[in-house]
């Protein structure tokens, strides 16, 4: 059954961190930030700014581009690592804030992967479900769980939500979801971890937390498997399509590091002009670093009608994907 994307929505906060401002309390310089990363600046969610109020905004954009309403989604799925809390799911958050009358919502934990994890799980469900109006979410307030004295990790990411109206049904300007394939690889889980909290590390009633509460990376061994794994599944998603490299008009890949995001454009033989690429405003933003890209793709005109997109991520877990578009 073909199922299509018939709207998208990104929101990020509006507090800009500048590097310069990073600066003056990590031991760090805007120039090495900008020279390996490629970010100069990210946003940074206000008290008031959860996961699924960040969610919230960009479904509201996604459904105002799909042309349907709040009252007409049945399902709601939201890629983060970082929610509201344990119970309620952010997604049940989100289905509230908008007004959502009932149906399904869950949050799904794929880390930068989220996103296309939760992508693929509403194909499915739209396949089960023909008459089905999902929103699919990733959203993240990454900075809650950073050590801002760990400057391997606080320098690099930021916060902000995407979203996706999926339904079987097209409409003027839709997107096909032509093949998804997910893969991970657990050997490797801990390259990029987040324990504490979890009920293998719980805390404790008045014991304050520890290094672990936070993002904990290492960052080398995550870069090579980041570029080999992603160049992997992309290839995968074209050769089982019969496509080659060059058919792809735009791919959208999820934004971790510029030097990450030149590599795999390499290793694909792609120009960077076919790579799009907003790093250097929003630092990585996790699950939420697809869709807002793709939402800001769209937005600028860089998906006419007649387009072969190709997303693809990386993230904890190991987990990786790719998702092939047609618009």
């Amino acid at each position: 059954m073909p199922i299509h994307i018939v709207g998208t929505g990104a929101f990020v906060p509006e507090r800009v961190m500048t590097n310069l401002e990073i600066q003056q309390f990590v031991d760090t310089t805007d120039e090495w930030i900008v020279s390996r990363t490629g970010i100069q600046e990210r946003r940074i969610a206000g008290p008031d700014e959860s996961c699924s109020v960040l969610g919230a905004r960009a479904a509201e954009l996604a459904l105002a581009d799909s042309g349907l309403s709040a009252d007409q989604v049945t399902h709601v799925i939201l890629g983060t690592f970082t929610p509201d809390g344990y119970i309620p799911s952010s997604a049940a958050y989100v289905r509230r804030i908008l007004g959502i009358p009932h149906g399904m919502a869950m949050d799904v934990s794929a880390a930068c992967s989220g996103f296309l994890f939760a992508l693929e799980t509403a194909r499915a469900m739209v396949t089960l479900h023909p008459e089905a109006v999902i929103l699919v979410v990733g959203s993240e307030v990454v900075t809650s769980r950073l050590n801002w004295q760990d400057r391997g990790t606080c320098v690099l990411f930021g916060d902000g939500a995407g979203a996706a109206v999926v339904t079987s049904q097209p409409r003027p300007g839709s997107g096909m979801i032509v093949d998804v394939i997910l893969d991970g690889d657990s050997s490797q889980s801990e390259l990029l971890v987040v324990h504490g909290g979890g009920s293998a590390a719980p805390l404790k009633f008045g014991e304050p937390t520890g290094e672990d509460f936070f993002v904990q990376m290492q960052g080398r061994e995550i870069f090579k498997h980041a570029v080999r794994s992603m160049a992997s599944i992309a290839n995968q998603i074209l050769v089982r399509n019969g496509l080659h490299p060059s058919d792809i008009d735009l791919v959208i890949p999820h934004q971790a590091n510029i030097r990450i995001i030149e590599s795999l454009a390499k290793k694909m033989d792609l120009p960077m002009e076919k790579v799009f690429v907003n790093i250097e405003k929003y630092g990585n933003t996790s699950a939420a670093s697809i869709p807002i890209a793709m939402a800001e793709a769209r937005h600028k005109g860089l998906i006419p009608p007649g387009s072969k997109v190709m997303l693809t991520s990386f993230g904890g877990g190991l987990n990786w994907a790719a998702a092939l578009l047609q618009f």
